[in-house]
């Protein structure tokens, strides 16, 4: 009866490992998939226990025919034949659940759950009893009858019958569905999918560390002197695989990863789980540390060959479990295992039994899910998987979710006015509520953009890049084209533009936009400010000044003109231009008439100042003192009106252009 207590009180433990997966699971996938992973791991649990008890436990410790197949047991009355048969049922149920959740989490984020459910009845019902059968029936009475184990293969607690089984299932059916999007980019290295919650996936680790006590510890099917061994044995392999994935991994990878801790002590502890019994302290820790480094390798070979596993069950339990396997041998005392081979015999039989595993977990589910993909497709669609399967699956929402969809509804429709939802006290309600925030700003800020374009004088254009078809318009446009918004918009743009002569293609920059086949185009996208005809819906034409800018966005770009309506003063500046034609023709009259005038005046100047000179010189002593002083007054005033003439003709001359310059010696004495 004691034995039967122990039995159920490790059942116990390791049914907790269905909580520990479903942590480990869920927070290491993305919240938008997190209901969807543990919707499985707990619909896996009823799955596992009713095809165990239908099939699977008839199957796997009925009977045995030829030590391949159990024959009796099916659909079996528990209680009816002891108490200790009813405790073994159910601790083996609890093996065969694990085995099933263990794919749960390899296939997470783009199984769909219906392909997820003929995965997990074809583990429970056939896969995985049929193996157990071989290596594990008969073991209830103390003498194995499968044949695997009849030829001294040894997996005390499932190395190979629970873990690696389920990770050849877990293999076939990710090589069966393909990667997630985006995990391995085309010509880019790897993209690593980080979980949403890695604290509750360290609580799932530590559940499950909890639970594998039951696991190896139920296993002996008694209580006696070895159990404390093989919970120490438990324990410091866990240990020693995490510290040496960490040890190892860090340096690798240039930090310490989270996954390094997690999955180094998972492989540790299902790597001792084969030979817990059989081993030492000492060899235990050695099994563990090289679960932790096999976990990694198998982990390295899965990326570089782009097999996506969400939680790395395949490199945990496949490389795990087939050294745990293997190290039954090379660590394993001899007088223990009892099978009576030497080290290359029990080698050898621990290799086939890893062999046959793989053929047949592997081989069989890979098989059977690819026909089965082809009428039921086993992979979620592209958008359902970008939307997340909670959703898809489910119709389950999160927070998160909820965000994103009145984001994405906010994005579609352009309503800046929406608010999304805010749930208070959580983080994506502080999220949302400085997404409002934001949106509130930009509402503000557009709101004043579109006040400033809508008052503008100026017209402005939007355009599309590279067709120059428009996109908007301002009131300003209307009135300065005369065409109607709703008009234009579609239109090519230099439908207001008076263009008439197109450029050659062979003469189109190499650079130019396609629908720029006029030359005043060309110019006005490559930038600055340009002077152009421009064309009103009535056909008439008229000055604009231009300025065209291009607007790059992330994923488009567009231009951005801005037209002035210069018809008025353009028609001023030809009336200045005339004006001033007209001036300086007077001007230049009025140099030439002076010109003239100053010359005819100066000749007879010249000859009144001349005879006057004559008179004076010759007739000094003959003319009377007031007729000298008279001629001397005469002579004074004609040189000073020659002087005065001399300097009108000399502006006359500036003015006329037709200055010139002569060279002479100065004293600089008086002037100074």
């Amino acid at each position: 009866m004691l034995d039967a207590i122990w039995v159920l009180i490790c059942a116990g433990l390791v049914f907790l490992m269905q909580a520990g997966f479903m942590c480990l699971e869920s927070g290491s996938t993305r919240s938008k998939n997190s209901i969807n992973v543990a919707f499985k791991n707990l619909t896996d649990i009823g799955i596992s226990v009713v095809m165990f008890w239908a099939f699977g436990f008839a199957l796997m410790f009925g009977t045995s025919q030829a030590g391949w197949i159990g024959t009796t047991g099916f659909l079996p009355t528990i209680g009816h034949t002891g108490v200790w048969s009813a405790a073994f049922f159910v601790f083996q149920t609890m093996f065969c659940g694990t085995a099933i959740t263990i794919v749960s989490g390899a296939v997470a984020e783009r199984m769909r759950f219906a392909g997820y459910l003929v995965v997990a009845l074809l583990l429970a019902s056939l896969i995985y009893p049929l193996f157990g059968h071989w290596v594990w029936n008969g073991i209830m009475s103390g003498a194995k009858t499968g044949w695997l184990g009849m030829h001294g293969f040894v997996d005390f607690a499932g190395a190979t019958v629970v873990h690696s089984v389920a990770g050849w299932v877990a293999l076939a059916a990710v090589l069966c569905i393909g990667p997630r999007e985006g995990r391995f980019p085309p010509g880019a290295p790897p993209q690593k999918i980080t979980g949403h919650n890695l604290p509750v996936a360290m609580l799932g680790t530590v559940l499950l560390w909890f639970g594998w006590f039951g696991f190896n510890g139920g296993s002996a099917l008694t209580v006696n002197e070895q159990v404390p061994e093989l919970l120490a044995n438990t324990l410091l392999a866990g240990a020693s695989g995490l510290v040496a994935a960490l040890a190892v991994g860090w340096p690798l990878r240039g930090r310490p990863d989270v996954d390094l801790v997690i999955h180094g002590s998972l492989a540790g502890l299902v790597a001792i789980t084969a030979s817990c019994h059989v081993v030492s302290s000492s060899s235990a820790i050695c099994i563990g540390s090289v679960g932790g480094l096999v976990m990694l390798a198998v982990d390295r070979l899965l990326n570089r060959w782009h097999i996506d596993d969400a939680v790395n069950a395949i490199p945990v339990h496949v490389g795990g479990g087939v050294w745990g396997s293997v190290a039954v041998a090379i660590f394993g005392q001899p007088e223990r295992l009892g099978t009576g081979l030497d080290f290359a015999a029990q080698l050898g039989v621990q290799l086939a039994g890893v062999v046959v595993c793989c053929v047949w977990a592997f081989g069989l589910s890979y098989v059977l899910l690819r026909l089965i993909n082809r009428k039921l497709p086993l992979r979620v669609t592209l958008e359902q998987e970008r939307i997340g399967l909670n959703v898809a699956e489910h119709g389950a929402s999160t927070e998160l979710h909820d965000l994103f969809t009145a984001m994405d509804h906010q994005a579609r429709t352009g309503d800046l006015n929406l608010q999304v939802p805010v749930e208070p006290f959580t983080e994506v309600g502080q999220i949302a509520d400085r997404y409002n925030r934001v949106m509130a700003a930009l509402r503000e800020a557009v709101a004043r953009t579109e006040a400033i374009v809508s008052t503008a004088s100026d017209a402005i254009i939007t355009f599309a890049k590279p067709t120059l078809t428009i996109l908007t318009v301002n009131p300003s446009t209307e009135l300065i084209f005369g065409y109607a918004g709703t008009q234009l918009v579609g239109q090519p743009f230099d439908l207001l533009l008076d263009t008439p002569e197109r450029v050659p293609p062979e003469r189109m920059p190499h650079d130019a936009e396609p629908a720029a086949s006029d030359g005043v185009v060309i110019q006005l996208i490559h930038g600055g400010r340009h002077e152009v005809v421009g064309r009103r819906s009535d056909g008439s034409t008229f000055w604009l000044e231009a300025v065209v800018t291009q607007v790059a966005l992330d994923d488009a770009s567009f231009y951005t003109g801005i037209f002035r309506d210069i018809s008025e003063r353009k028609a001023q500046t030809e009336e200045l231009k005339a004006a001033r034609q007209l001036a300086e023709l007077a001007s230049q009259a009025k140099s030439n008439f002076l010109s003239t005038m100053s010359h005819e005046l100066r000749t007879p100047m010249n000859a009144i100042i001349g005879f006057t000179e004559v008179v004076m010189e010759r007739c000094e002593d003959l003319l009377p003192s007031r007729q000298y002083d008279n001629l001397s007054r005469v002579l004074l005033s004609a040189e000073h009106l020659l002087s005065l003439i001399n300097h009108i003709l000399d502006l006359s001359k500036i003015e006329a252009g037709r200055m010139e310059v002569h060279h002479s010696r100065v004293t600089l004495g008086p002037l100074l």
